[in-house]
């Protein structure tokens, strides 16, 4: 069974750092270009960060310089550390991935919280 579990959200004050981690399960992760999207409340979901399977990674504007997304192949891990905060950065925020254009199903997502 395919599975996307993310984790690593919670409440953090601006300026504040956090990792989101996702646990890819049921899939050939080295197959697979891996993403993080977010959705702030009321907005419509962004994608945030692209790795693909070699490694290669491309951000949005509106963190780049801010997160680093990676992946451990080896443990079907992509991560995403975001340093430098703002409250414009709230959202739940999932991971995905595609194969030939084709996505996996959502999961829950991880709620992240900036605020002071």
């Amino acid at each position: 069974q395919v599975q996307l579990v993310e984790s690593g959200g919670g409440l953090v004050q601006p300026g504040g750092s956090l990792r989101l981690s996702c646990a890819a399960s049921g899939i050939i992760f080295n197959d697979y270009t891996m993403y993080w999207y977010r959705q702030g409340p009321g907005k419509q979901r962004e994608l945030v960060a692209t790795i693909s399977n070699n490694g290669g990674t491309h951000y949005s504007d509106s963190v780049k310089g801010r997160f680093t997304i990676s992946r451990d192949n080896a443990k079907a891990m992509v991560y995403l550390q975001m340093n430098s905060l703002k409250a414009e950065d709230t959202a739940n925020y999932y991971c995905n991935g595609a194969r030939f254009g084709i996505f996996l199903s959502w999961g829950p997502g991880t709620q992240v919280t900036v605020s002071s």
